[in-house]
């Protein structure tokens, strides 16, 4: 009566604790130890019935079904018998005047207010506007909604197009191998392992007036106007054992001052303690001088600068475990693999949000607040994600840019798009179900001749280069992984001559 992937577990042992056999049905819901199906939270009238069937096939009393998904015994009773009929969930037609927006209006309303711009490629519509630019010109969808309509057709399908957030597109190719090597170190990690980045910038505003807090609104006021100070940068190690944090105020963050922060921090411990540190890839962190100061920091001899002249040589050296200190790299765009971002963005909240007069003042305050954090609030902290689930994601997310925006990608950020979808196909091509993979052919057929036009409008050679390169070989994986079957290969893809 239900697909498989809709049934619920076993019930749980009722709150009294007494056994129940495997026949029996819980008389009712204050029995029951199932989670509630349907929250505070509105939703829609397919997944309340869907509940309804798969709670009924678990052998769920009706009466504590109606309690579970908040809705009337004979509302369970009807879905429950439409399910061991007909298997029908949707609604009969019914009698009376039609609908003024049927389904496909609808849907021709969403695509307009989700899918154009106001403005020439730019800007969001609001209620208020979309409803005087359809007003205006109603062949646009066929209609002229009111906001009011509009506003409920969105509603109905839960789509909020006026939210958005920031996020980093996974851009380096080899993202996942280096987010996989530090997700086994974190689950695995030595004695002595910090996370080190830079904080750079940080403004130092001082409002012109002191803050208020009012009567009546019982709010702080913040002056708007300020005059600016300057600015610090904050260079900090957390430690991986005891969340400790180890911070230096400084007015930059130059491959001087980083190396010095770097060794004094070292010189901490004793000589013979292997230093294991995560950190981003900003030159400095990647250069020969760092290079020269991590082997006199682990009493090894430098390789001559000319055997290290490549950054990826240089990285290669850092990272080798054959020595007392060993650097960890994140991922391009991998910020958030490093541990002490989240302390950066505690340090924001709690200190960065206030007047200060001079750099000094600022200063005194940091260093206060990695004080009290390390006497009081201190903590390890904990890691769960393994990454399931981005490597579909990163191929989604391609996939949907190549259909919507591919004219107006960047062609560098083209390029490793393509070398990171090539490489997937060949490590972690398992990892991807078969039909992302075929949407994204799809996709990529049909963009071929707009990715062959950027890529022939582009002027620098070796960019150039380099993006027909990555066309090529992902070309070629797909080809690989759909062999022998030809019905998603992409025999039309107009592949630029090398």
């Amino acid at each position: 009566m239900v697909e498989a992937h809709r049934r619920l577990p076993a019930p749980l042992p009722c709150a009294t604790g007494a056994a129940t056999a495997p026949g029996d049905i819980h008389s009712s819901a204050e029995d029951c130890l199932y989670p509630t199906v349907v929250t505070e939270r509105r939703i829609s009238e397919p997944v309340r019935r869907q509940a309804i069937v798969a709670l009924a096939d678990a052998r769920i009393a009706l009466n504590t079904i109606a309690k579970l998904v908040r809705c009337s015994l004979s509302s369970v009773r009807r879905w429950v018998q439409r399910a061991k009929g007909a298997g029908e969930l949707h609604d009969h037609a019914r009698s009376g005047r039609p609908a003024i927006y049927p389904q496909e209006l609808q849907m021709r309303i969403v695509a307009f207010y989700c899918q154009t711009h106001p403005l020439p490629g730019a800007g969001r519509w609001t209620l208020r506007w979309a409803e005087r630019r359809l007003r205006s010109d109603s062949a646009v969808v066929g209609a002229s909604p009111s906001k009011s309509t509009v506003h409920r057709i969105l509603q109905s399908n839960r789509l909020k197009p006026h939210h958005s957030r920031y996020f980093l597109h996974i851009t380096d190719p080899d993202f996942f191998p280096k987010m996989e090597h530090l997700v086994a170190l974190y689950r695995n990690p030595p004695a002595n392992l910090f996370f080190f980045d830079e904080c750079p910038g940080v403004q130092i505003l001082k409002r012109l007036t002191p803050d208020l807090q009012t009567e009546g609104m019982r709010k702080r006021l913040e002056e708007f106007e300020y005059i600016r100070h300057g600015t610090l940068d904050v260079l900090a190690f957390l430690h991986h054992a005891d969340g400790k944090v180890h911070i230096e105020c400084r007015a930059d963050h130059k491959t001087d001052t980083f190396l010095a922060v770097f060794r004094g921090h070292a010189n901490r411990f004793s000589q013979t303690e292997p230093l294991h540190y995560v950190m981003d890839n900003l030159s400095s962190h990647r250069g020969y001088p760092f290079c020269r100061l991590v082997a006199e920091l682990s009493a090894v001899e430098c390789p001559p600068e000319q055997q290290l002249r490549t950054m990826d040589k240089r990285v290669e050296w850092l990272a080798r475990q054959d020595k007392r200190i060993v650097i960890h790299y994140t991922p391009y765009h991998g910020s958030w693999l490093n541990w002490i971002e989240f302390w950066f963005g505690i340090m924001g909240r709690k200190v960065l949000g206030e007047s200060y007069a001079s750099p000094d003042e600022l200063k005194a305050s940091l260093e206060a607040f990695a004080l009290d954090w390390n006497t009081l609030l201190a903590h390890p902290f904990k890691w769960s994600y393994d990454g399931s689930g981005l490597h579909e994601k990163a191929v989604k997310r391609f996939t949907k840019m190549l259909l919507l925006s591919a004219a107006q990608m960047e062609l560098r950020i083209l390029t490793k798009q393509m070398r990171l979808l090539t490489n997937l196909l060949s490590d972690y091509v398992s990892e991807v179900s078969k039909q992302i993979w075929e949407q994204f052919s799809e996709a990529l057929r049909l963009q071929s001749d707009t990715i062959t036009d950027l890529i022939q409008s582009e002027e620098g050679p070796q960019r150039k280069h380099n993006a027909q390169q990555a066309f090529a070989n992902l070309n070629e994986a797909l080809r690989e992984y759909f062999a022998p079957s030809t019905k998603w290969l992409p025999e039309n893809l107009k592949l630029p001559k090398l």
